[in-house]
């Protein structure tokens, strides 16, 4: 039986499998226990299997890669409108092999051991910060209930913080004044975490050539650009920089009916850190603008509103980090 194509719907512990020989007709549905996957993709012969793009995708990808089969990562989105009637496990596994056989469908590109590893660090990163930030807002909304206010910021916060443990503010009982200390150990031992993350961050991309090499991008820094090296891997999966802007989600959405086309917010597909970091790093490059050392964001700045003039230059931004990856050239800043 010659199998040219499989859907993988992957699991925790029980996975299906739909098999499709060279005319499109099932001929293989079966369910394997987690223990059991590796095994029969050894014993069967090299096909196309395709997998939502989802927890454990990019591992089992390499996993099957290595026995020789031809791997394909779907986005979950794109699956859905294959799934016939009511959802479960074989007909998602279904769903995902009529996807995979489309001849127009997007595939998703298997990222590396090192790419996941450095993405790893980019999610506990963020990670830290929410919770820390999270910390931060409790202990000022549990401060202001009993009168004590302080300047905005966290930097500002973290600084006080020692003063008002050792003040004794008289509407602040003994009770919360006592655990305010650990408090702030916890959010001295945050920042730790979060430096030591960011150390070895900034020590793979001076090892790595093509961050580097983005992070000549004016609005383009080290945490940029080790994402983005990290997210695209192979910039030819993208046709062209455009194609990476839209994927990013910086682009305008789009409604169009009896030939009239309405341009929308940006639709905020894609990555939403990486395209995060795209927009923080315009923003600061606009905040530290000076007239007449750029005449491109010199006309924007008039034309268009502040935010909108962000958005923007990230677009250009992500579009050019793109141009030099897939070129690897070194990044050539324009005449003013």
């Amino acid at each position: 039986m010659k199998i040219k194509a499989i859907g993988l719907d992957l699991a925790k512990n029980v996975f299906q499998v739909h098999g499709v020989d060279e005319q499109d007709r099932p001929v293989l549905r079966r369910a394997l226990k987690r223990a059991q996957v590796v095994e029969f993709f050894t014993r069967l012969e090299a096909c196309l299997v395709g997998m939502e793009a989802c927890a454990s995708a990019h591992f089992w990808a390499r996993k099957l890669q290595g026995l020789g089969h031809t791997v394909r990562l779907i986005a979950p989105k794109f699956v859905k409108p294959y799934v016939k009637t009511n959802k479960n496990d074989a007909r998602d596994a279904e769903a995902i092999c009529e996807a995979l056989l489309r001849p127009s469908m997007r595939f998703v590109a298997v990222k590396t051991v090192e790419q996941q590893g450095l993405l790893a660090l980019h999610r506990l990163r963020r990670g830290l910060i929410d919770s820390r930030t999270a910390l931060v807002n409790q202990l000022r909304g549990l401060l202001a209930e009993f009168g004590v206010v302080v300047g905005t910021g966290r930097t500002r916060f973290e600084q006080a913080l020692p003063r008002l443990i050792q003040d004794e503010h008289e509407e602040v009982p003994v009770l919360l004044r006592e655990v305010l200390e650990p408090m702030r150990e916890q959010l001295l031992a945050i920042n730790r975490r979060i430096a030591e993350l960011e150390t070895r961050i900034a020590a793979w991309h001076r090892q790595n050539p093509a961050s580097r090499r983005a992070a000549e991008v004016p609005g383009v820094g080290l945490l940029t650009a080790t994402a983005a090296v990290a997210t695209i891997g192979d910039p030819k999966v993208f046709d062209s920089g455009r194609g990476f802007a839209a994927w990013l989600g910086i682009t305008p959405g789009q409604h169009g009916s009896g030939g009239k086309q309405r341009l929308l917010g940006i639709s905020k597909r894609g990555d939403t850190s990486l395209r995060t970091l795209f927009i923080h790093g315009a923003r600061s490059v606009i905040r530290a603008h000076r007239p007449g050392t750029n005449a491109w964001l010199d006309e924007l700045l008039v034309r268009r509103p502040k935010n909108v003039a962000v958005v923007a230059l990230a677009h250009r931004n992500a579009r050019t980090v793109w141009a030099l990856l897939a070129s690897g050239e070194h990044y050539t800043p324009l005449a003013a």
